[in-house]
């Protein structure tokens, strides 16, 4: 899996346990990759995943989609307790927009 073919989605943070930096694939969350430097870090967890996904072709096994290559309608659904839901609907009313609007406005504040 080259560089510029590899579509998964990677993080790097520090571990102060181990006192390391922590490479992290999103799409293979049991997976991690400790280093010295981020660079390290990042390499090491891409090299890791490149192997896992060799070994699960080698054996017919499902392969986690990239996060990079879904699509996304754009639609979830969240469940509220009814009190909340309730007082964000008077919300909405008051601001004369409708519930998805406000939710929207207030999940990008």
């Amino acid at each position: 899996m080259a560089a510029h073919t590899d579509p998964y989605t990677y993080r790097i943070t520090w571990s102060e346990e181990d006192r390391q930096y922590l490479g992290l694939c999103a799409e293979f969350p049991s997976l991690s990759w400790l280093e010295d430097s981020p660079e390290a870090a990042l390499g090491g967890i891409r090299k890791l995943v490149q192997n896992c996904v060799a070994d699960m072709k080698k054996h017919g096994e499902a392969i986690p989609e990239a996060l990079a290559l879904r699509r996304y309608s754009g639609k979830f659904m969240v469940r509220v307790p009814p009190e909340l839901h309730r007082t964000l609907s008077i919300q909405a009313m008051e601001a004369g927009v409708s519930l998805n609007r406000l939710v929207a406005s207030k999940l990008v504040a």
